[in-house]
């Protein structure tokens, strides 16, 4: 049986934990472009970080994964060098990987509604509204996050408490919630902005937003997964990680 690309991604995520080696073969040993900024590129440079982990100290739960064309996005839990939430994208040409992104953040308590930064709905549906979903994000992250026209907001997202779940660390359910962190990060003259959109990934209900700008006044990355429903964003996660001064980088291939 042929393996799909994301299969094939999840098969090599897991193997961080499993020790398993042959979803190594996946990988294509002569091309492997690496945009963790900590980690050298190629095989040689994932195989360098490897081998500095304690035996059997890692872990590698995967929560979501969808794929899109030549992209596999993957949503996990990890135990590396730490617990982490972490997002994978891998491209892959000829069935094998070639490339890949990620974004890690520290794993913290459940927010103010209770919710995780892993729990929620995991399940592709909707395929047929792939490039709809897709075109919704990509709008969204224009007009709502980049420009801050929120007098749209309702676009995007509907008004109800219960019609946005949320799994940012730091942010309740609900536009209410949104608003309110958002309204805390700018009264102390530290606001959320983004400034760019690198990737659009979706395939049914589920869309990825790769994006650049500042958080807390430091320049980072925000990985954005959302759920849509009925035409609207519901549900949402998110990693945002600090990229480093270019003189700490491993390799020079960018964070994009």
């Amino acid at each position: 049986m042929t393996l799909s690309n994301k299969d094939k991604a999840v098969a090599l995520i897991s193997s961080i934990q499993t020790g398993d080696h042959a979803p190594i073969a996946y990988v294509n040993p002569n091309k492997y472009i690496q945009h963790n900024l900590a980690v050298g590129d190629g095989l040689a440079g994932f195989g360098a970080v490897m081998q500095t982990l304690p035996a059997g100290s890692a872990k590698a739960s995967v929560k979501r994964a969808f794929q899109d064309g030549d992209f596999a996005v993957l949503h996990t839990e990890y135990d590396f060098f730490g617990p982490k939430a972490g997002f994978d994208i891998f491209r892959f040409e000829n069935g094998q990987i070639v490339e890949h992104w990620d974004n890690l953040q520290e794993i913290a308590p459940a927010n103010p509604s209770g919710h995780t930064q892993f729990d929620g709905a995991t399940q592709v549906t909707d395929l047929d509204q792939t490039d709809a979903n897709k075109a919704t994000v990509a709008d969204f992250v224009q007009t709502i996050l980049i420009q801050g026209d929120m007098s749209k907001i309702n676009q995007f997202i509907g008004a109800g408490e219960h019609e946005y779940i949320q799994h940012n660390p730091m942010v309740a359910d609900g536009l209410s919630g949104l608003g309110a962190a958002l309204g805390e990060l700018a009264k102390q003259g530290m606001p959320m902005t983004f400034t760019k959109n690198h990737k659009i990934l979706g395939q049914g209900n589920f869309v990825l937003a790769v994006s650049e700008g500042t958080f807390l006044n430091k320049h980072v990355a925000f990985y954005d997964l959302f759920r849509l429903s009925g035409g609207k964003i519901v549900e949402h996660w998110d990693t945002i990680e600090e990229i480093p001064a270019q003189s700490a980088w491993k390799n020079s291939n960018g964070k994009f």
